[in-house]
């Protein structure tokens, strides 16, 4: 037979086009789980306004961090040379205006709170800015005084020592407490790696979780517990058997960090101790800082946790009157603002957000649909939700009428929030009688020498970075960009993720920009949304659904191994 001699040409040029064209099947789309309290949420809240959170980060850290300003005479910021702990001077913060047991004439310059100090750090690491030279402080390394040797703790305390601890604050009597400062420490670490003593310091408090989770065994019915002793205690503060959430949670930092088994084994044990539980036993933010914890063992250890579960406990609250009752996530509206998405208690007074937990919130959630993006579209209607309503916190946000100090607002250049947001009033103001909400603050409450300022809180105000660096805007209204890497600390972070949730009826298109060619990979849809662009281009968003795209270098190979998607350099993109 006589074969055309264009014919094998021919058919290697068919063959090779072919594949070319061919795009890969990923498999289906990720079907959504939907969380019922968030269903209960607007789609789109209103009234409808997003703060500049990059520029409120910036604006505070430079306010605070500034030896020069004064609130009424006093300052923000001090010097504490009482050398506790470490032989080396720390700062302390006012953890509300001008809280009267505070600054640098009160109780020896020593009463501060960890929770307020590292928070700060973290938000203004987040942001950009260099914590360990600001203006001749290495403030990263100052905080390390907070870490309690002197008492035989070795962790990370509220406070440098207890002789303060009774002034306020939960030191060495109340979990949350004393668990949380840890939390933040390894997230200030991660951010700022590679300071002096700070290995060390991580690697004992990890030691320390490893053993009180070994002591407790399962059993976390406890108020608080002794790291001295190694012993669990009950006082009058209901049982937190939520501080397993944060045993977990640095436990498995400190496994990716050092890679000691043990400490992957511990982050394990806390995590089922709290999923055993028969119900929520929500405290205050230890509980949701599991869910990143058991995403991230389903999708890099192979685990079954139950996220969803973690999720449901975490938005519908502690149904328990003997744990903290009705705490949890708002869904609803209150007068003429829709407040969903806030933490704090659904049940006081009808209802009482509070701005850090709402901020501090985000954190775990937000990177955790990148391992489970069956909650994208849920975790994306929450924080349009959320990020909406944390504005009203700010006295410079919401209007006269629904704020307890009107006339103070301009106190702190709104750089400083209220701690709070209340459905009704609790002081009994007149002028406050039927209004809803009212942005108030607990600080007039914690001792009779506190002035009406105090209701203004930096401790609230100090984590407005994770914001800053997690949330922008787009092209189109209601839909914002969401950073998925912002708070994913001790993980690979290769390419960057973005959330995008489109609360609309239609579908929307929004602008993008890169100026390196890259290819847009959506994990929910499993299909590309871009390719090969750079500059600005648009992007179309399905309606009321979310998308996570993963922002790839042009042409990068994409293959499927085991159900995950993966780059041709090992990364994977997507473990579902």
């Amino acid at each position: 037979m006589k074969i055309n001699k264009f014919f094998p040409a021919l058919f290697f040029g068919i063959l090779f086009v072919f594949p070319a064209c061919r795009e890969t099947n990923f498999g289906d789309p990720v079907k959504q789980v939907s969380i019922s309290r968030i269903d209960q949420m607007p789609n789109l809240p209103e009234p409808y306004k997003i703060l500049d959170w990059r520029k409120k980060a910036l604006d505070f850290d430079a306010y605070v961090f500034n030896f020069d300003t004064r609130i009424c005479g006093n300052p923000v910021i001090w010097l504490d040379s009482a050398q506790r702990n470490i032989p080396q001077t720390t700062f302390g913060l006012y953890t509300a205006v001008n809280d009267s047991r505070q600054g640098p004439k009160n109780n020896n310059g020593e009463f501060h709170e960890s929770l307020n100090s590292l928070a700060a750090l973290l938000g203004g690491g987040l942001v950009g800015i260099d914590k360990t030279s600001q203006n001749g402080y290495n403030y990263v390394k100052m905080v390390q005084n907070y870490f309690n040797s002197d008492n035989g703790w070795n962790i990370v305390m509220n406070n440098t020592c207890p002789e303060v601890a009774l002034l306020g604050g939960g030191y060495g009597r109340d979990w949350w407490y004393d668990v949380f400062p840890n939390v933040l420490y390894y997230a200030v670490c991660d951010v700022f790696p590679g300071v002096s003593g700070a290995d060390s310091i991580q690697h004992v408090i990890a030691e320390q979780f490893c053993k009180a989770d070994s002591v407790l065994n399962g059993n976390y019915d406890y108020s608080y517990f002794d790291y001295s002793q190694m012993k669990g205690m009950v006082n009058n503060i209901p049982l937190q058997q939520d501080a397993a959430g944060g045993h977990a949670y640095v436990l498995y930092a400190a496994y990716k960090k050092f890679g000691d088994p043990r400490y992957l084994q511990h982050a394990k044990s806390a995590l089922e101790a709290l999923l055993s539980q028969k119900e929520s036993r929500f405290y205050e933010i230890l509980l949701p800082m599991s869910a990143i914890v058991a995403s991230r063992l389903n999708a890099e250890e192979g685990t079954q946790y139950d996220v969803k579960k973690i999720l449901d406990w975490t938005f519908d609250g502690c149904q328990n009157p003997n744990g903290r009752y009705g705490w949890g996530v708002m869904a609803g509206r209150w007068g003429d603002y829709d407040v969903s998405g806030l933490q704090g208690s659904i049940l006081d007074g009808g209802g009482y957000a509070f701005f850090m937990n709402s901020v501090k919130l985000t954190w775990p959630l937000v990177p955790m649909v990148k391992y489970e993006p069956q909650f994208a579209t849920a975790i994306g209607k929450w924080m349009l939700n959320n990020v909406n309503a944390c504005r009203l916190f700010y006295p410079g946000e919401i209007d006269d009428e629904h704020q307890w100090l009107p006339e103070m607002k301009g106190l702190t250049d709104n750089n400083i929030a209220y701690e709070g947001l209340r459905k009704t009033d609790c002081y009994g103001k007149e002028s406050l009688k039927g209004i809803e909400p009212v942005a108030l603050g607990d600080g007039p409450n914690w001792t009779p020498a506190n002035p009406a300022e105090s209701m203004f809180s930096l401790y609230s105000t100090s984590p407005v970075g994770i914001l800053g660096a997690m949330v922008s805007e787009t092209s189109e209204s209601g839909i914002l960009r969401i950073n998925c890497n912002t708070t994913d600390f001790y993980s690979e972070r290769p390419y960057p993720v973005y959330l995008y949730y489109n609360p609309h009826a239609e579908n929307k298109v929004i602008g993008y920009y890169s100026e390196e060619k890259v290819d847009l990979f959506d994990i929910v849809t499993k299909k590309y949304i871009a390719r090969g662009k750079s500059g600005s281009f648009e992007i179309e968003l399905p309606a009321l659904n979310a998308s996570v795209i993963v922002e790839l270098p042009s042409g990068m190979k994409l293959r499927s191994v085991d159900g995950r998607i993966v780059t041709k350099d090992n990364h994977v993109i997507s473990y579902k």
